[in-house]
């Protein structure tokens, strides 16, 4: 009973965590949202028995993405030299066609025959996990890394004073 409670606060506060980064006319604000969208996520995971994705959540994304963002946000203020605005255009055409894909997915999990209760885990997930990234996934994950080599470069360049 516990758990079903911790769920569904936490669905709330993503749900809402997530139309706030969205709706929010100040990018700052924006991003503090998709923080609280993030820590929910890591929630989420912990409720899973996910422990090691939870951290990652938490370490890499609610605290370095988020930090990196909130730099390029002063960075870019600075260089502008004014007040950097979110805004919403389309808002109707999107809503259209999140709550589309809502009820295409409502329809799809209604038809499927979900466990009743679910199964012990048997094995170390953190070590499995690993040896999945550093032999099956191996080449993903370094592709991975030379796409955020890109864009760290791009973002480099895209920041510099102009000459």
């Amino acid at each position: 009973m516990a758990e079903t409670i911790a769920f569904w606060s936490l669905a709330v506060v993503l749900v809402g965590s997530a139309l706030a980064v969205v709706l929010s006319k100040n990018l700052f604000h924006s991003v503090l949202w998709l923080a609280l969208a993030l820590t929910g996520t890591a929630g989420v995971f912990l409720l899973l028995e996910a422990e090691f994705l939870a951290a990652v959540q938490l370490l890499l994304y609610a605290g370095g993405v988020v930090t990196i963002v909130v730099f390029a946000i002063v960075v870019t203020e600075r260089l502008v030299g004014e007040r950097i605005t979110q805004t919403n255009r389309r808002i109707t055409a999107g809503a259209v066609v999140a709550l589309a894909f809502v009820a295409f997915v409502v329809n799809f999990i209604s038809q499927q025959p979900l466990a009743a209760t679910r199964q012990p885990l048997t094995a170390d997930l953190t070590r499995a996990l690993g040896e999945g990234v550093l032999t099956r996934f191996v080449l993903p994950f370094e592709l991975l890394g030379v796409l955020m080599l890109a864009a760290m470069l791009g973002a480099i360049y895209f920041a510099r004073p102009e000459d």
